[in-house]
Formats: C-alpha cells, sequence, structure tokens
C-alpha cells in the first residue's frame, strides 16, 4: 500500500464517521424530547455534514478520478463505507442516542486533539475547527447521561440498557490497520490504541457520577475497516442516497 492510497482511506474512514453519524442525529429533527435538544441535535448532524464535506471533498482530490464529496457520500456501495458500526447504530431513545454520542464524541475529543498536529495540513486544519465542536458534542451527552443515570427509576434503567447494548461496539474505535500504521508512522495519523486508557478514564468518571455500572469484559463487534457493517447501515444509505440515486445526473 502506497502512502496516497493509505491517506485515502484514511481521510475517507473520517468523512464515513461523520456522514453516517450526522444522518443518524438528522433523525430527531421535529422529534425531540423538547425544544431546545431538537435543536441541538440538529446543530450536532450539520457539524458533522460539514466535517463530512472536508474529509470527503478532500479524499475525493486524493482519489484523483474526477468524483466529488457528493459522488463518495451518495453514489457508493454498502460495502465501500468504512465508518465505525457505532455510528450506523439506529437512534433508539433519547438516553440511548446521549449514550452513543457520549462513547463517540469523547473518543473523537482525544483523536481530533491529536489530529490538530498532524504533518498532512488539511487533516490539521479540519481537526483544529473539528475539535472545537466535538468538545460541546462530549460535554452536551456527558451532561444528559449523569442527568439521566442518576434521575428517576425509569431513565436510570434506560441509560444503563443503552451502554449495555452499544458497549460492544466501541473497541472498533481503536482498532489499528496497515493503513493506521502506515501512516502513524509518517506522523499524519493517530496510533489510536494510545487513546484507548484516557477515553475509558472519562468514561468511568461519567459513569460513576451518573450511577451506571461501567460493562465488564464481553465480545467487541468489528469488521468496518473491511466494509462489514450491521444490517442497519444499509437501511440507512437506501433513504439517505433515494434522491441522488433516482436522479443521479439532476441540477438543483
Amino acid at each position: 500500500m502506497t502512502r496516497e492510497e493509505a491517506l485515502f482511506k484514511y481521510t475517507l474512514r473520517l468523512g464515513d464517521n461523520a456522514l453516517i453519524l450526522s444522518q443518524r442525529l438528522s433523525e430527531w429533527c421535529s422529534y425531540g424530547p423538547i425544544l431546545e435538544e431538537d435543536l441541538a441535535m440538529t446543530n450536532f448532524a450539520l457539524d458533522l455534514i460539514g466535517r463530512a464535506q472536508a474529509f470527503l471533498g478532500y479524499a475525493a482530490q486524493l482519489e484523483g478520478i474526477g468524483n466529488t464529496e457528493d459522488t463518495l457520500a451518495f453514489r457508493r456501495s454498502e460495502r465501500q463505507y468504512y465508518n465505525n458500526q457505532i455510528a450506523e447504530l439506529p437512534n433508539g431513545d433519547f438516553g440511548h442516542t446521549m449514550v452513543r454520542q457520549l462513547f463517540i464524541s469523547s473518543f473523537e475529543q482525544l483523536l481530533f486533539s491529536q489530529l490538530r498536529n498532524s504533518k498532512d495540513e488539511t487533516i490539521a486544519a479540519v481537526a483544529a475547527k473539528t475539535l472545537k465542536e466535538v468538545k460541546y458534542h462530549a460535554s452536551h451527552a456527558g451532561d444528559w447521561v449523569i442527568r439521566l443515570g442518576d434521575g428517576t427509576d425509569e431513565s436510570s434503567r434506560r441509560v444503563q440498557q443503552a451502554v449495555n447494548a452499544i458497549w460492544p461496539y466501541t473497541a472498533e474505535q481503536f482498532e489499528m490497520d496497515e493503513v493506521d500504521s502506515l501512516l502513524v508512522a509518517e506522523g499524519i495519523a493517530v496510533d489510536l490504541q494510545s487513546l484507548y486508557a484516557d477515553w475509558k478514564n472519562h468514561i468511568a468518571a461519567v459513569f460513576a457520577e451518573a450511577k451506571i455500572a461501567m460493562p465488564g469484559e464481553c465480545y467487541m463487534q468489528t469488521g468496518s475497516r473491511q466494509g462489514i457493517h450491521t444490517e442497519h447501515l444499509g437501511h440507512l444509505l437506501s433513504e439517505m442516497q433515494y434522491l441522488q440515486r433516482a436522479y443521479p445526473d439532476a441540477k438543483w
């Protein structure tokens, strides 16, 4: 694998994580439990769409075959996406969405803190902008997990169920492959495994305040590095891509 091939796959992965999670969060538009949260999650989705546009646009430039961020977003099949499986999981109830957001945004805060120093100027610039947004996403989700976990018996039960259901998808965020190894050596990417201890300590601190039990050792889902996904991604893409596939060359 060449440096250029690795960089293309890496930026594609970063873009896909943002794109798929933005689609999930946008599903809350007009369905939020209160108006403030309806607007908050919609704005989170817009932050993620902006990040996806930046990374997928850069990936298209690196690929150099005439694609754009739009064709990469809407003209690929399921096995050509490389987002972590946690991003494609259904929203569930509000507490479920906040737990998923806590797991993802806490990881991304650590990731983009380091990617600001990437030797790739484009990645570094996007990471610096993204970090400002991700810090708020992580803080917001953490506050809600604490509020719901330490709330009523019903809210606590639901948050614990969400934690138990999503936990098996968290380890995939820290997986490394040939792409990561090559780019870490070049000073472009981040050693993801080095982030795990800080991430887990942060999650444990939030759970302690929320009075939520940390899950024990369990089987962890894997496969997204090879384009393997849950059943949920295909359904998500069928909705997300419908208009562009129905009218592939339309001018708006």
